[in-house]
């Protein structure tokens, strides 16, 4: 009798499209979970008369981009890029993965090497920065992986929960990149994804 050896399971995949109006919704929904809001500067629930003006202006500025993760097809995010200054060659990001169940399964880490080389090979950006509450360990951890430096620690910077907030600022240059790239995609490659 033979034993049939068990096969992994077949790689996910992961992209990531511009946000539209199929998404509005979704995004309300997702920015005032329990799962996202935590990880957020404000602390509110961000009311539809907030949302549906900050949506609307959506494609309006041209500093800002916008993108719905998607995990095999299924919408399970939000990416983007702020503060674009084409003049300093330089932008902010962020992202956040809306449900639990698909943390730790490598979209982050997708996630960050598609932003990081949009950032370097499509707007042409010298540097990649960030914020990241000091007790989200896990995201600016994932970041130092991809190369990013921490170059800041802005003390009680915002204010949570009715308490000041420690935030890490992280920068990233397309130098550094250059030199991590090939890395980060070979660990994306052990994870099943092609990047």
């Amino acid at each position: 009798m033979s034993t049939v050896e068990p096969q992994p399971p077949a790689p996910h995949t992961v992209t990531l499209h511009p946000v539209e109006e199929a998404d509005r919704l979704r995004l309300f929904t997702w920015r005032n979970s329990a799962d996202v809001a935590p990880f957020m500067y404000t602390d509110h629930q961000i009311t539809a008369e907030e949302h549906n003006r900050w949506f609307d202006g959506l494609g309006q500025d041209p500093s800002r981009l916008y993108w719905v993760i998607c995990l095999d097809g299924v919408p399970v995010g939000l990416a983007n890029f702020a503060d674009i200054d084409l003049k300093n060659r330089r932008c902010a990001w962020a992202y956040y993965l809306a449900s639990p169940s698909v943390r730790g399964l490598g979209v982050g880490s997708f996630v960050e090497f598609w932003m990081i080389e949009y950032a370097f090979n499509v707007l042409k950006l010298e540097k990649l920065w960030c914020e990241v509450l000091l007790s989200n360990e896990a995201v600016w951890k994932l970041h130092q992986n991809y190369g990013f430096q921490q170059e800041a620690l802005f003390r009680g910077h915002v204010i949570k929960e009715g308490e000041p907030r420690d935030v890490v600022g992280l920068g990233l240059l397309t130098s550094e990149w250059a030199a991590r790239r090939e890395a980060m995609r070979a660990r994306l490659a052990d994870k099943g994804y092609v990047a």
